[in-house]
């Protein structure tokens, strides 16, 4: 059966349920990600994830609704995503002179840092009151002990696991884009934007055919 240009065949690549499925995948991820930098403060991770939702939705849509160019913004958006994920891996790992207790994913509005490095599994945050302070903030934050696990490789294994959703996302959309092309192609090859019929039969003019019937016999 020959497919619509606006209604493709999408069964052959896992169909629309498929691709819902895949993108809820990656938007519960991507929001599990931006809850905990909010509960961080940290600016500039939330404003990269919430770009990051935008766009996933917009390549859904672009899925859905047969638009390739949306699904090409999002393979694009897919190599930035990788890379600011890397980035962030480098800085936790304070790779290339970066610290990770620099103010920098905070605009340098604040010196919050990552929500794990106070509630990590198994930590423990310990305070001491402050001698000659009185008032709402007597105490002082002394130490965090007893993490089952540093903050900064919480925060490492959450940029890989978005990594690799990119890339299997960036994998997706180059196939998709390559299915609705081959469905464009075959749907011009068939003559389905001919203006003329496939077969075209040549009537003769009808003063023509008036002459012929009073020709003597």
């Amino acid at each position: 059966m020959r497919t619509e240009p606006g209604s493709p065949n999408i069964a052959g690549y896992g169909g629309t349920h498929g691709s819902s499925l895949g993108a809820l995948a990656v938007q519960l991820a991507a929001l599990e990600r931006q809850v905990f930098d909010f509960l961080g403060y940290q600016w500039a991770p939330i404003l990269a994830n919430f770009l990051h939702i935008i766009i996933v939705i917009l390549g859904l849509f672009g899925t859905i609704q047969y638009r390739p160019r949306y699904i090409v913004v999002y393979a694009i958006w897919t190599a930035v995503w990788v890379t600011w994920n890397i980035f962030i891996i480098c800085f936790y790992l304070e790779v290339g002179g970066l610290s990770k207790d620099s103010e920098l994913l905070t605009f340098n509005i604040s010196r919050h840092q990552s929500w794990w490095s106070e509630n990590g599994p198994g930590c423990v945050r310990k305070e001491a009151s402050m001698s000659g302070i009185t008032g709402l903030d007597s105490h002082s934050y002394i130490s965090v002990i007893g993490c089952a696990l540093e903050y900064r490789y919480i925060e490492v294994m959450h940029s890989s696991f978005q990594i690799l959703i990119a890339l299997v996302g960036f994998v997706y959309a180059c196939y998709v884009v390559s299915v609705f092309t081959e469905e464009e192609d075959s749907f011009d090859f068939i003559g389905g934007f001919d203006p003329f019929p496939l077969y075209h039969v040549n009537e003769k003019p009808t003063n023509l055919l008036f002459k012929q019937t009073y020709l003597p016999a």
